[in-house]
Formats: C-alpha cells, sequence, structure tokens
C-alpha cells in the first residue's frame, strides 16, 4: 500500500466542491476527481463521465451524487455508479483519506467499504 498523493488541505476543497488531479500526477489513464461531498465525507472518481467527455469536477454535488455538467447523467460519489440516463455505465473510484488535515488520494486503491 502506498502513503498516497497529498492533494491538498482538506479546508481547501469547500463542501459541494471537487479537484482535479492531473493524471500525470495519479499515474493513472483518466484524471481524477476528489470531491467534498455536502456531507462532508470525500470522494473520488474517475474525471471523465463514462457517457460523453466532460469533466464531473465541474458538476454539481448533492447528496452524495455528481451530476454531469453536460448532459446530466448522475454517478454515486461512494460507489461510481451510473444512476440515471443517458449514463449507463459507471464510473471508477479511488480511496481517498483525510490524515492531519490534508486530502490523500491512492490512485487505483478501492475505497474502503462501508
Amino acid at each position: 500500500m502506498s502513503e498516497g498523493i497529498r492533494v491538498a488541505a482538506a479546508d481547501d476543497i469547500d463542501e459541494g466542491t471537487a479537484l482535479k488531479v492531473d493524471a500525470d500526477v495519479a499515474g493513472t489513464d483518466d484524471d481524477i476527481a476528489v470531491f467534498h461531498s455536502d456531507n462532508g465525507s470525500f470522494y473520488a472518481l474517475n474525471d471523465t463521465c463514462t457517457h460523453e467527455e466532460a469533466s464531473l469536477a465541474e458538476g454539481w454535488i448533492e447528496d452524495n451524487e455528481v451530476e454531469c455538467p453536460i448532459h446530466s447523467a448522475r454517478f454515486c460519489l461512494r460507489t461510481g455508479e451510473a444512476l440515471c440516463l443517458p449514463a449507463i455505465v459507471g464510473t471508477k473510484t479511488h480511496r481517498v483519506e483525510v490524515r492531519d488535515g490534508d486530502v490523500y488520494l491512492y490512485p487505483g486503491e478501492a475505497p474502503a467499504a462501508s
């Protein structure tokens, strides 16, 4: 298990917003969006909507879901599941943790089951 990538101070990502981590930094094929949900939790999903080339980090976050800014597909922040059309394929999740006030991303590692 890696030590993770520090992406920001927790206070730097306001509730209801997301931070995009470049694929080159994450070492992944897609950028990763780190979301600060309106319930105070942090989640990470591949950034590109599975329906069309759109950044989920630019979407709307509410009730532990993110809505794609182009065609309103919604994804569960916890599981990555596609929740409505036009998306029918879910997106990949990544483990995130807050440690000593900083947000760490673990690209490719599944989040702990909750």
